[in-house]
């Protein structure tokens, strides 16, 4: 069932890259992208990189849909009202990327593939964070606390007013 459920995804996921260059919106090829990242989040999934596949989905939830936004407000065709291209040098474009999938499937075929040296480790998310950060993980963690809770108070110090003053007249009346 899980090979399924993995080949159902990968070609979700190309046939939402693939949408991309299709659509005639900015929008639509940004909700199109993110089908994309969260067929290949769910990929991870699959493969029990839990923590990486939940970051995936999570991170690029957030991004395309603040880039939507972003698409929306400053684009001249953001609901794909007037015929548009995502495609710009196709054939410059078409050979570049063919000869990268070469490149890189050659690779595949003719690199030497090491063989795993003792077990999985127990836990892959904290294997993960101990290969990345070493002996910084748990200061890395307290200062990801210290900029969360820094962003939140420079928000509320920022506001003009406070939450009570919906009219702005500085008397705290709802």
């Amino acid at each position: 069932m899980e090979a399924v459920a993995f080949w159902v995804l990968a070609v979700a996921a190309v046939g939402a890259g693939v949408t991309v260059f299709v659509v005639d919106s900015m929008a639509r090829a940004t909700f199109a992208l993110l089908a994309s990242f969260l067929c290949v989040g769910g990929e991870l999934l699959l493969i029990d990189l839990h923590y990486l596949g939940v970051l995936v989905v999570l991170m690029m939830i957030m991004e395309m849909l603040v880039m939507a936004v972003f698409m929306v407000m400053y684009m001249m065709n953001p609901g794909g009202l007037m015929p548009m291209t995502m495609l710009h040098n196709k054939r410059g474009a078409l050979g570049i990327s063919g000869a990268a999938f070469a490149a890189l499937a050659a690779g595949i075929l003719t690199v030497p593939w090491p063989e795993r040296a003792g077990r999985a480790p127990r836990d892959p998310t904290v294997a993960l964070g101990e290969a990345i950060m070493g002996p910084k993980m748990l200061a890395m963690m307290v200062i990801g606390v210290a900029i969360l809770a820094t962003m939140i108070a420079s928000v509320v110090l920022a506001a003009h007013r406070g939450r009570y003053d919906s009219r702005g007249d500085g008397d705290g009346a709802r």
